[in-house]
């Protein structure tokens, strides 16, 4: 009866998407903490990095057409939902204001999505560049850095999900 549960296609995608969250947020953990190019890092610069790259894999997984990737990418964004309460809770959000906070980080994520699905259909650097100036966590001297250091983290991610595209079976 356990057996069929851990074998069931929903887990294997669930397993699946929590490796890739994982490897969201340890991306995101070494752009902010190896670089010196944001001006805080904090909650704020930590959320729009994390998003930017979350983006990135959602964007490529439905772009690829990877096996079941609107399940997955759905696994993903309940990863960050859930991630999003946890940290909000550790800052000291109590249990009464904690929907509030959550519903709008996850509005700017959603802001965020549609604004960077337009910008990464043409991979336009102008249009990417301007939109992490318009952060505001990024020292000024600094953005082209990071616009250089997030195109190769997304050509990195496609490439990698193109060439496992046929081995991911989950």
């Amino acid at each position: 009866m356990i057996l069929q549960y851990f074998l069931k296609k929903e887990n294997k995608q669930k397993i699946y998407s929590d490796e890739v969250y994982i490897k969201i947020v340890d991306l995101s953990r070494d752009l902010l903490n190896n670089n010196d190019f944001f001006t805080i890092k904090n909650y704020r610069s930590s959320f729009e990095i994390i998003s930017i790259i979350t983006i990135f894999y959602l964007k490529n997984f439905k772009e690829l057409k990877i096996k079941d990737y609107d399940k997955v990418n759905e696994h993903i964004i309940n990863n960050l939902v859930k991630d999003l309460d946890n940290s909000l809770r550790e800052n000291g959000i109590g249990d009464m204001s904690i929907g509030k906070y959550v519903k709008s980080y996850v509005k700017k994520f959603y802001y965020r999505l549609s604004k960077l699905d337009i910008i990464l259909n043409d991979l336009n650097n102008h249009d990417f560049h301007k939109y992490l100036e318009e952060l505001k966590i990024i020292k000024q001297n600094k953005t082209h850095n990071v616009l250089i250091k997030l195109m190769h983290i997304y050509k990195e991610i496609h490439n990698s999900l193109s060439v496992n595209k046929n081995v991911l079976n989950y």
